[in-house]
């Protein structure tokens, strides 16, 4: 996972990955990004390639701790398969994802 900041926003890359065994570690440096920033936090999603409950909540836990910091949780490159997740959970509705990229196919 990599961060990288700029005044107006913060983009964190997300590994192909986000499940019970890695949603510990990802949900600390999501926390820190929100806690040290500025503006936007994108969460780049292109690479990742399976989530289950937990990543679901580590999601839903960010986009609640940047909205408590007046900041926005936005999902970048949301693949197909990830956002039929999202739309079967109804989160694509309180998530923001970016529109270019969020074709359900």
């Amino acid at each position: 996972m990599r961060v990288r900041g700029n005044p107006k926003a913060q983009v964190v890359q997300i590994g192909a990955r986000l499940d019970a065994g890695t949603s510990a570690g990802v949900r600390a440096r999501l926390h820190d990004a929100v806690d040290s920033g500025e503006g936007d936090l994108i969460l780049d999603l292109s690479k990742l390639e399976m989530i289950d409950a937990t990543g679901l909540g580590v999601l839903v836990g960010t986009h609640r701790r940047a909205f408590a910091g007046e900041r926005r949780l936005v999902l970048r490159g949301v693949p197909p398969r990830i956002m039929r997740v999202l739309a079967v959970t109804r989160l694509n509705r309180v998530l923001r994802v970016e529109a270019e990229e969020a074709a359900v196919a």
